[in-house]
């Protein structure tokens, strides 16, 4: 026990803080109230600062990343694909490894990763990396394939598609997909609106300044 108990015990504390980490746990519920970018902001500002930096670093507006998030995973830090039914009744595979936030597929993550480094939090479950992940790709859509950032719904086809599957146009032979292109630009315009009536509130970064009194003067 002196020499094995003990160690064992340490190691196996060390092991269940790490998977803590590196799963997240702990990440928010869903926003109460998912129609309103203000009111997602209010409940979760530290969302903002997210998509805020992931604006700054990839260019990708803050309503047209929430709107990916949205219709990918309603929010959901843990969201998966729905399991196939063998035999009508009996739980399989899921169809994809989409995971987390922005349903990000495995070699994807992967190819993220390796571009912009590994480590224990950097998890798909976590929105700072989720809404990283988004403007990520959309940088290199908007590089490879000439989509501007202001265009969400052609982003989000190259994002579901995939950048080849887009330049092959996959999508025509896909009705559903273009339709949910479109709800997603049209949810990315609107919260745009909704966000210029209140990004203020989330930009009161200067000791001396305090909302409603935040703005670049």
């Amino acid at each position: 026990m002196r020499w094995y108990g003990l160690p064992t015990l340490g190691l196996g504390l060390a092991i269940t803080i790490v998977a803590i980490m590196r799963f997240s746990l702990l990440e928010p519920d869903p926003p109460a109230n998912p129609d309103d970018v203000c009111e997602i902001f209010r409940e979760h500002p530290v969302w903002y600062d997210y998509a805020s930096r992931s604006k700054e670093r990839w260019g990708t507006p803050i309503a047209t990343q929430l709107a990916f998030v949205y219709y990918e995973s309603s929010y959901r830090s843990h969201a998966r694909p729905p399991r196939t039914r063998l035999l009508g009744f009996i739980p399989w595979r899921r169809p994809t490894s989409a995971y987390g936030y922005a349903q990000a597929l495995d070699p994807a993550w992967a190819e993220y990763l390796a571009a912009n480094g590994d480590g224990l939090s950097v998890v798909r479950t976590n929105m700072k990396y989720a809404l990283d992940f988004v403007g990520w790709y959309n940088h290199l859509t908007q590089r490879e394939v000439g989509i501007p950032l202001t265009s969400p719904e052609k982003l989000y086809l190259a994002y579901h598609e995939g950048r080849t599957g887009y330049q092959r146009q996959s999508y025509l032979a896909k009705p559903e997909v273009r339709s949910l292109a479109t709800r997603v630009q049209n949810r990315a315009f609107r919260y745009d609106r909704q966000l210029q009536t209140c990004e203020e509130e989330f930009q009161c970064w200067r000791f001396y300044q305090f909302w409603p009194f935040c703005g670049d003067w």
